[in-house]
């Protein structure tokens, strides 16, 4: 028989209990190995019970200190009621001063109470039972986060000034750097808000007119890691310039959030749109000399490109690859039957190959190929490229060049390029 004698309003704080006859606190805390939370109990007295109900203090510090014990436990271990009930009396019953000088023996969780109000700078000095004056029944759990933010922050020397503090809310980056930057001014003490717009639209100019484009290679949505980085790299040196007070982790999360609206501006268009964007759409006016092409991946799957498609050979090259590149896949081909010529992309080693039809095979005999390979910078060599053929074939890549027929000195000359 179980009965509720004390709760308080937060329903995570240990309640106290009477299970046959006996008074016990009773918390959940951890999970078991099927994710559901555990639930501990351990006996205590009608005078811990008393301190219990009328200081909300130490009923946190207790559960402060239990809490450990609890992770000990592990997912099916038994709470060692022992310790446990060897916290009651030091805690709950003794004078501020040996409190404090308790918690400088053992663990205790530091977040539980920095959530529920304490003092953080009188925690910090040891001072618990002072620091718990502030306390309150309800939780604050993003109170606990950025403490716990600012502490990972200290650890590897980065301090934050107002105006730091205020450009990470802004973007939503304060507790986690790895969150999906956005603008968040509702998040910035008005009084520095024109100060964070002020930085805000000093990275707006310094990136005006960049963008970053797709790279089909790594799927339909993924990002050229080229176009970040020169973006990402010119944002934070004109930041930097503009405003030399700030810490490196204000001026990253500027640049982050420079970089990541125009990753999602180049999503968001059709590819056709994409390729008008990089720069590429005038190389398509000539490609109506091809009346078909064939794309191909390194899996056999085929698509067919028509002269009278509503959509430019380009883009329709690029949505396959979009669709099909995978770690496993990284070999692509543009084929011209008709011209009897064709390029092959080897996204995994950067280059190409060029392959032209020497002699039509005859009877039994095997057709001759003339293939000549070159190195390619990135995806935006690969897009002049797969233009430049879409447009003219095989002779208009001459221009894009070296092209080296040997095999033996396009493996010297990749593993130089790799080797810098």
């Amino acid at each position: 028989m179980r009965d509720i004698v004390f709760t308080r309003m937060s329903g995570w704080i240990p309640n106290v209990i009477r299970e046959d006859g006996e008074l016990k606190v009773m918390l959940a805390a951890g999970a078991d190995a099927n994710h559901e939370p555990r639930t501990f109990t351990f006996s205590i007295g009608e005078a811990h019970l008393a301190v219990i109900r009328e200081d909300l203090a130490r009923h946190l510090l207790l559960w402060s200190a239990v809490l450990p014990l609890c992770d000990d436990a592990g997912t099916r271990g038994r709470l060692d009621e022992n310790a446990a009930v060897a916290l009651l009396d030091p805690i709950l019953l003794a004078a501020p001063a040996d409190v404090d000088a308790l918690f400088q023996r053992i663990r205790w969780d530091r977040s539980r109470l920095i959530a529920h109000g304490a003092d953080i700078g009188l925690l910090e000095r040891g001072q618990l039972c002072a620091a718990m004056r502030a306390a309150t029944e309800t939780s604050n759990g993003k109170r606990a986060q950025e403490y716990q933010a600012d502490r990972r922050r200290a650890e590897r020397g980065a301090v934050l000034g107002p105006l730091d503090a205020a450009i990470l809310r802004y973007t939503g980056q304060y507790l986690h750097g790895a969150t999906v930057p956005r603008r968040l001014p509702d998040a910035v003490d008005p009084a520095l808000l024109p100060e964070v717009l002020g930085v805000i639209a000093t990275a707006e100019q310094a990136c005006a007119g960049m963008r970053i484009g797709r790279d089909p290679r790594r799927g339909k949505r993924a990002t050229d890691r080229r176009d970040w980085d020169r973006m990402k790299t010119t944002v934070e040196a004109v930041v930097r310039r503009a405003h030399p007070e700030l810490v490196d982790d204000a001026v990253r999360t500027v640049s982050f959030l420079m970089c990541s609206e125009a990753a999602d501006r180049s999503r968001s268009p059709p590819m056709e749109d994409d390729e008008e964007a990089a720069g590429h759409r005038a190389d398509f006016g000539g490609s109506a000399r091809k009346t078909a092409l064939s794309f191909t991946d390194d899996k056999g799957v085929e698509k067919k490109w028509l002269r009278d498609s509503p959509r430019t050979a380009a883009a329709e090259f690029w949505e396959f690859v979009g669709d099909r590149s995978a770690a496993d896949n990284e070999v692509f081909t543009i084929e011209d039957e008709e011209m009897g010529e064709g390029i092959q992309l080897h996204f995994y080693a950067d280059s190409i190959a060029r392959i032209t039809t020497l002699r039509a095979g005859e009877g039994s005999s095997e057709p001759e190929y003339g293939v000549e390979y070159s190195l390619v910078d990135g995806i935006g060599g690969y897009r002049n490229l797969v233009s430049a053929f879409v447009r003219g074939g095989y002779a208009a890549l001459e221009q894009h060049g070296p092209w080296m027929s040997d095999v033996a000195e396009f493996e010297r000359a990749r593993r130089r390029r790799d080797a810098r």
